[in-house]
């Protein structure tokens, strides 16, 4: 299957929204993590990320992080584009304690607290993407 960063990040931002809603931590949090990635990934693309169709992935390695690596790579895109002066992140990532092996663990490690600055990171991708999607970027 081709990759589909914009419907994946709107399909694990509304899952995420819903298990939050639910008080359903673990989940939520992996998702908004996905979330994020993806829709970052898809403002990469916009901005330039080489993507390998027969592999059907970036070309770069470090193009194929998730949310807790990829929140600093975008940067490189991002600021090396004509058009993306209005795409700015948080300078602080707030994935910087988030891991894709998250999704093995207990989920009573997880409350609200820890997953309000992990939905806060998704939404600021998330106001990203309605934005590029506005002006014709995406």
């Amino acid at each position: 299957m081709q990759s589909d960063f914009l419907d994946a990040h709107n399909r694990h931002w509304q899952d995420a929204e819903q298990l939050f809603e639910a008080g359903r931590w673990a989940n939520a949090d992996h998702l908004f993590g996905m979330a994020a990635e993806c829709g970052l990934k898809r403002l990469m693309l916009a901005f330039g990320m080489e993507f390998d169709t027969d592999k059907n992935r970036p070309e770069q390695g470090q193009d194929r992080r998730h949310a807790d690596g990829i929140w600093t790579r975008y940067e490189a895109y991002r600021s090396g584009h004509h058009q993306g002066a209005c795409y700015g992140l948080s300078a602080d990532n707030p994935f910087q304690d988030w891991e894709v092996s998250q999704r093995y663990a207990n989920q009573s490690h997880f409350d609200q607290a820890h997953v309000e600055p992990h939905r806060s990171g998704a939404e600021q991708v998330r106001q990203r993407i309605r934005r590029a999607q506005q002006e014709g970027l995406i």
